[in-house]
């Protein structure tokens, strides 16, 4: 068996087009666009980079998108007075503070102040806490963890009623995967780095989640033959006959798992694309929803 790779980027794009015609029509029929406000603090080369390929991928679909640059040295105050301001925008649907934020500044703080409507990322504490509880809906789901979901969906994957093993407990991916799965009636077991025996436990499930950033972790036979791989993990790996001399891999050996998985996603290629696609869909529904077109 060598299993269907699920392409993200040409499922990304898809959406992108979706998307970039339901802004084309809210223009013609409301005169107005949906807009991203990004926050950068401080000037790490890899945030940086994801606030470009936001501003670009806003460009492509129509969004308008705001750029707030502060210095590493800025004050939390600073920092939540900028949020405040965002919050009283008209023009701002969006509101995303890239993170990591520096040291001395309280992340949950600052997230905590993004008025709940705008939180496009979906990491404020209500957001995350309607996502945990049985009957209640958050406004925004995390965009990486609603990609993944968009995948198996979109793949023809069926989750109810299946096993699903999800490797890592972060508060971005591991933590809030687990929550949608579990909604859409998944039978579900959360991995961490005290689990036992846990090449046992990942070839019980029907869909897989590894996302606990470490290189290749997953070896083909822990996979159950025909399981969805999901692979978050995005690795740097010494590679000297790449120009860059290192290339990218997720975490799950891929050339073994291939042969064992039903349907896997590649690194790079896979979920990354959908992260973005996921967080312009965001946005566009706090707009929808503002237009009364949402509920």
């Amino acid at each position: 068996m060598t299993a269907q790779i699920i392409d993200g980027k040409a499922i990304a794009a898809a959406i992108r087009a979706e998307i970039a015609q339901e802004v084309a029509r809210m223009k013609e029929v409301h005169g107005v666009v949906p807009g991203l406000a990004t926050v950068l603090v401080g000037d790490r080369k890899d945030s940086q980079t994801y606030v470009r390929m936001k501003k670009k991928a806003c460009a492509e679909v129509g969004i308008t998108s705001f750029g707030y640059d502060l210095p590493a040295d800025a004050s939390q105050e600073r920092v939540i007075q900028l949020v405040r301001e965002l919050n009283a925008n008209p023009e701002v649907d969006g509101i995303l503070v890239q993170l990591p934020l520096p040291g001395h500044i309280d992340e949950e703080a600052v997230l905590s102040e993004i008025d709940i409507t705008k939180d496009v990322d979906g990491f404020h504490p209500v957001n995350i806490g309607r996502l945990a509880m049985k009957g209640r809906k958050p406004l925004f789901v995390p965009c990486t963890p609603r990609g993944i979901i968009e995948l198996l969906d979109r793949t023809g994957i069926e989750i109810e009623g299946k096993r699903a093993v999800v490797l890592g407990r972060s508060n971005i991916v591991g933590l809030p995967v687990s929550m949608l799965l579990l909604h859409r009636n998944a039978t579900l077991t959360i991995c961490h780095s005290r689990t036992r025996n846990l090449p046992e436990v990942t070839r019980q499930a029907d869909i897989l989640v590894a996302a606990i950033g470490r290189a290749e972790f997953v070896r083909g036979d822990w996979i159950k033959p025909g399981a969805a791989v999901i692979d978050v993990g995005v690795n740097a790996v010494d590679d000297p006959t790449r120009k860059k001399g290192y290339r990218l891999v997720g975490d799950v050996k891929f050339d073994e798992a291939r042969e064992v998985a039903g349907y896997i996603t590649p690194v790079p290629g896979g979920v990354g694309p959908m992260t973005i696609a996921m967080l312009l869909k965001n946005t566009l529904d706090a707009r929808k929803r503002r237009l009364g077109e949402l509920r």
